[in-house]
């Protein structure tokens, strides 16, 4: 168990939203996710945080908590796989 990281200028339905994206990476890496619904989620993230440095910074504390990578996932979505599977 462990802590999302999340921002308090967040609304809630952006916290969900944020957390749809951990939620996927994580699926990724324990079985497999489909492409678009990874996707999905990325690109809604992206919506939320358009900061690049924010983006990264959170990949990181998410990676720190998890050991889990948004960017490894994201990268792997662009093999053209219909399933990521780490």
């Amino acid at each position: 168990m462990y802590d999302y990281p999340l921002l308090e200028e967040w609304t809630t339905q952006e916290i969900c939203d944020v957390i749809a994206l951990y939620n996927a990476v994580e699926k990724a890496y324990e079985g497999g996710i489909k492409r678009d619904q990874f996707m999905k989620a990325y690109r809604r993230f992206t919506e939320i945080v358009d900061s690049k440095s924010l983006q990264k910074q959170l990949d990181r504390a998410f990676m720190k908590a998890s050991s889990y990578s948004i960017y490894k996932v994201f990268k792997a979505s662009q093999e053209g796989n219909d399933m990521i599977c780490l």
